[in-house]
């Protein structure tokens, strides 16, 4: 018999791998709720990130005449990213590759240094999970009044909570779609059209399938989606290392493990009363106390069970703690945590961070609001002109990224005798201005011609330099001459 006011809960870990078969039915897994530092701490990040979620489209920010007022937008009309001050174009995907590196890096430093806390605190699988499993528990109950209610005959008691449940999940659902959406149009007017019926159908389509996914991610499959689908369980192993943080039980502290009669000494017996309260807040359904494991999310749940029961059976707090590997091996009750922070991943990992990140930083400074393309016609290469000059065609693309009208000057540099002008209707146009109107991109027809004596071989280097009038500033792109063969 255990303390009096401990419970002995009947459960076993059910998605352990030695418990779970491929080809038979899923047992379902009904987590108890817990109470502790870490489940105050999921809720205080589920209540950011949600909010950071569900808002960030109705932000707004003021760009200009023209230009979209949403903070955060993706506009394939215009094929434009916008993000507060930053506005990127289909030619600076560097951008969005830099950002990737670093957040896998940084993906890469937090789990070499706390283990999958990503998993446990932050992943969407992980906050939609939890979301849901609340909307469960304040309709149906605690894990005992779910398995319950489970095994009971269906009755307008059950069909009512278990049609509300699942009502309130599907609204999860819509919501979670309707915010996607959101980012990709204006919000406001978005919003509306859906409302009314007059948005585009892939609106319709993209709310309806993340409605879906998020309902059956969240709220039916749960477990399942990071033991099966997720790759990240087993690229871990890479990551996590001996001096990395993670849940542990401590075997050393807490064998042998048995139940413990009160006022009993606690010599020659473990701290661990084998209550299975670990087992049953495991949201994962596995036990800790098997050592780490693949399904293992560290969302530190079993911590806070523990730690209650000890402070019920007056033991030390820690049986079950963050610590390393090493650290699971001492039995001390009062031990210091005992963690290396700087060592030669976390330093290559964090130079890596800084390396790309000081990369993006100074080219988004320093990045320019003009960008030219020279496209060399390919069909013909060249021609030949009646006084025996040849002559190229080019297609000049010139992006203007402010939102102001800009006049454009364009210089060609090349070979002696060279001649250059647009083509437009009537003679040919040698003033060489483009005028771009504002958050927009030109293209002109460019046409250089030169001597054939002044062409050494048949490809030339050229170059077509476009200035802006009002700023000076230049862009200059190099290209290519092509004639007959000397």
């Amino acid at each position: 018999m255990v303390e009096s006011a401990v419970e002995n809960v009947d459960v076993r870990p059910v998605n352990k791998k030695e418990n779970r078969a491929l080809f038979e039915r899923r047992e379902k897994i009904q987590p108890k709720k817990a109470r502790g530092d870490f489940r105050r701490l999921k809720w205080i990040i589920m209540a950011v990130t949600l909010s950071i979620y569900y808002v960030t489209p109705w932000i707004r920010w003021d760009r200009g005449e023209g230009a979209p007022d949403q903070a955060v937008l993706v506009d394939f009309a215009t094929e434009r990213f916008y993000f507060f001050f930053i506005e990127l174009w289909p030619q600076e995907v560097y951008y969005i590759t830099g950002l990737l590196i670093i957040a896998a890096v940084s993906l890469f430093l937090v789990t070499a240094l706390f283990g999958r806390a990503w998993c446990g605190y932050s992943c969407p699988q992980t906050v939609w999970t939890d979301l849901f499993i609340f909307v469960e528990r304040s309709i149906e109950g605690d894990r005992n009044a779910r398995l319950k209610l489970d095994k009971a005959p269906m009755s307008i008691s059950k069909l009512t909570k278990r049609v509300t449940k699942h009502s309130i999940w599907l609204l999860i659902g819509v919501l979670t779609g309707g915010a996607w959406v959101f980012y990709f149009a204006d919000a406001p007017s978005l919003i509306v059209d859906l409302f009314t019926l007059e948005a585009a159908v892939i609106a319709y389509a993209s709310v309806a399938t993340l409605t879906a996914t998020t309902y059956i991610f969240g709220g039916l499959m749960r477990e399942q989606v990071c033991t099966y689908m997720c790759p990240w369980p087993r690229i871990q192993g890479a990551m996590v290392g001996d001096e990395s943080l993670t849940v542990t039980y401590h075997g050393a502290r807490g064998e042998p493990r048995g139940p413990h009669k009160k006022g009993q000494s606690w010599e020659n017996s473990g701290h661990c009363i084998d209550c299975n309260q670990c087992v049953a807040v495991c949201p994962m359904g596995i036990d800790i106390r098997d050592g780490l494991q693949m399904e293992c999310i560290t969302c530190a749940l079993c911590i806070d069970a523990c730690n209650d029961v000890m402070d019920k059976v007056d033991l030390p707090r820690g049986l079950i703690s963050y610590d390393t590997y090493a650290g699971q091996f001492d039995g001390t009750p009062d031990k210091k945590l005992k963690v290396r922070l700087i060592r030669p991943r976390t330093i290559a990992y964090a130079l890596i961070l800084a390396f790309v990140g000081a990369i993006m930083l100074f080219t988004l400074l320093n990045r320019s609001i003009l960008d030219v393309n020279v496209i060399r016609d390919r069909n013909p290469l060249f021609v030949t002109l009646s006084d025996g000059s040849i002559r190229n065609g080019y297609t000049v693309k010139i992006l203007n990224k402010l939102h102001a009208v800009r006049k454009y000057h364009v210089e060609v540099s090349g070979p002696a005798g060279l001649q250059s002008w647009f083509q437009k209707e009537g003679p040919k146009d040698h003033t060489m201005i483009v005028t771009v109107p504002g958050d927009s991109v030109s293209s002109v027809k460019l046409f250089v011609s030169i001597p054939s004596a002044n062409i050494e071989s048949k490809s030339s280097d050229l170059n077509v330099t476009v200035v802006d009038r009002e700023t000076g500033e230049t862009d200059t792109q190099g290209t290519s001459f092509k004639g007959p063969e000397k």
